[in-house]
């Protein structure tokens, strides 16, 4: 495996997360482009952790808790916006602002 050809695909994605982290106005493709970001980090914490230090797992062992942290937030996050929306009967960003109420 090339490392260029790695370090491109997760530039792209993380990209693509920032890109539809910042321009999205819904909770929900809010939450599936921090995924994105969450697994180009775990993209290239493996791939350094293969290319430069083969035989300690320090990289694979992090991708692990950060894959731990990820689920906990693919199962605590629709449970929240599902609560926004039976609150305010809206998933957009802007109208939820919860401090109002």
């Amino acid at each position: 495996m090339i490392l260029e050809y790695v370090l491109v695909l997760s530039a792209f994605l993380f990209s693509i997360g920032i890109f539809g982290l910042v321009t999205s106005r819904n909770l929900v493709r809010a939450l599936m482009c921090l995924e994105l970001l969450l697994n180009a980090v775990n993209l290239n914490f493996v791939t350094f952790s293969d290319f430069f230090d083969s035989r300690q797992l320090k990289g694979n062992i992090f991708s692990i808790f950060v894959i731990a942290i990820a689920a906990a937030e693919a199962a605590i996050g629709p449970a929240i916006v599902s609560s926004i929306y039976r609150n305010r009967k809206s998933t957009r960003i802007n109208q939820s602002n919860l401090l109002n109420k």
